[in-house]
Formats: structure tokens, C-alpha cells, sequence
């Protein structure tokens, strides 16, 4: 009975040797607080290189949709939901791939720079470009491609694409099934790239600050990593040797305490 009671407080004093976790989110927020402040760091999207766009155009002339929308003459009298012809849904459900250099391949116009701009300023630079053609065009852009990552500490690990075009890190992060029990949410990490620059920024979701960082809101291709705790690290090294010593010395503890008392 001794030797029972000596071994569960050993291994209660060897668990108290490993670091403690905060696993509440916003934990420095008061309970009974009413909290409440402007979202002022929402940003909208830029075009990037790798993008893939779905545009559509829409004006008083079906015929002349149809070539915009997709590139090709389509036969008088056949009208889908596109405008007329019959072929081209594919082709346009494909979408616009933007270079390296900012730039898509758009049916006449040919090469329209598109990089480093919003939708809304790439919906007006394209409107323009159309006025030549079409009265009052009116076109519509969407990302195909919209994805974020999050790897690491999470039950679910995966991309993710967004349809919405619009995610902030608790979403993400819930979609990735929440962390778990040995992630690190004081230590987020979050890699974005834009512009050409890779950034990688370390965000606390144990602080309520973490609502106002830019970050907080997630951008098309943004990895979210979630680091592991030291606890995790232990349980994962290939050192095997030490955890035997560890254990060796434990048991012999065990073993010499009992004799003892």
C-alpha cells in the first residue's frame, strides 16, 4: 500500500516537472467584459503571380459576351448560360493564370497587367479596356485559387480553398479541426507571401491584441503553422536512450524509496 502511494507521488512530482500549457484563446480577455472595438484591419486581396481568376463580362450584346468570356466566335442562335454558343464553358470555368510578371492572356485585349491590384481595381482597369468594345460593360472577377495552409499542431491538417474569399486565423484554424493540447497558441506562425516577399510573422492567440494585428485576417496562400510544445518534442525525439536512462533512474527511485519506508 506504502509502495502504491511512494509511486503515485512520484509520478505526480514527474508530471509537475513539464511546462504548463495555456490552452484558452484570448485568456488575458475578462470574463464579464463587454468588448468591443472597430474592425479597422480587414485588407482586401491584391492579385499575385500563380492566381488563378475567373472573369466574366456581361453587356447589351450576348454575342459579344461570349467572345470576352471565352475567346472564340460562338455560332449564331445557340445560347447558353453564358451568352451564345454552345462550346467554351470549360474553357472558361478554367480561368486566367497570372504570371510571374502580373500579367493574364484575355481573349482581344491580349496581355492586361493585373498584379499588385484589388478586384475592384482590376474590375475597373478590365471595364475600361472593354469600352472600345461593349456599351456599359460590366465585369466580374473572382480567385479560383483562394487557399490558406495550416500544418502542425491541428487535429486536421490541410489546404483549404476558400470560396468566400475571406478567412481570419480562428477560421482557419477551426476548419483544421482546432489545435491540439500541445500546440503552442502563443506561438502562431504565419507565412505570406506578397509582392514578391516572403514574410513570416509570430502571432499570441492567448492576447486579445492578436484581433487587431494585420495578420489576423489571412490572405490567398498564407501557411499557418502551429508549433509544438516542449512536451511534444520529448515525446517525438529518436534519442531512445535517454528516455531509457530516464526510465531506469525512475524505477530505481521507485524501488529504493519503497525499501525505505
Amino acid at each position: 500500500m506504502k509502495s502504491n502511494l511512494i509511486y503515485l507521488l512520484l509520478l505526480s512530482l514527474i508530471a509537475s516537472c513539464g511546462p504548463t500549457r495555456n490552452l484558452a484563446y484570448f485568456s488575458d480577455l475578462q470574463e464579464q467584459a463587454v468588448y468591443k472595438e472597430e474592425v479597422a484591419n480587414t485588407t482586401e486581396s491584391k492579385i499575385q503571380p500563380d492566381d488563378l481568376l475567373s472573369v466574366s463580362v456581361t453587356s447589351l450584346n450576348p454575342e459579344a459576351n461570349a467572345v470576352f468570356n471565352r475567346g472564340i466566335i460562338p455560332p449564331a442562335g445557340i445560347v447558353t448560360d453564358f451568352g451564345v454558343g454552345s462550346r467554351g464553358a470549360n474553357i472558361h470555368s478554367e480561368g486566367y493564370l497570372v504570371d510571374q510578371n502580373g500579367y493574364i492572356e484575355y481573349p482581344v485585349l491580349g496581355k492586361v497587367e493585373l498584379g499588385g491590384l484589388t478586384k475592384d481595381e482590376a474590375k475597373a482597369k478590365l471595364a475600361k479596356a472593354l469600352d472600345e468594345y461593349l456599351k456599359d460593360p460590366i465585369v466580374t472577377i473572382r480567385f479560383l485559387n483562394y487557399r490558406v495552409t495550416v500544418i502542425g499542431e491541428v487535429n486536421r491538417p490541410s489546404t483549404f480553398t476558400i470560396p468566400s474569399e475571406r478567412i481570419n486565423i480562428l477560421e482557419a484554424l477551426g476548419m483544421a479541426g482546432d489545435m491540439t493540447a500541445f500546440g503552442r497558441r502563443e506561438n502562431v506562425l504565419i507565412i505570406r507571401e506578397e509582392n514578391g516577399v516572403r514574410s513570416m510573422t509570430r502571432v499570441n492567440l492567448n492576447n486579445k491584441e492578436v484581433l487587431k494585428s494585420p495578420y489576423f485576417y489571412l490572405q490567398q496562400n498564407d501557411v499557418v503553422y502551429v508549433e509544438p510544445d516542449k512536451m511534444k518534442q520529448v515525446q517525438a525525439s529518436t534519442n531512445t536512450r535517454t528516455l531509457s536512462i530516464i526510465t531506469a533512474v525512475t524505477s530505481l527511485a521507485i524501488v529504493v524509496a519503497s525499501r525505505l519506508f
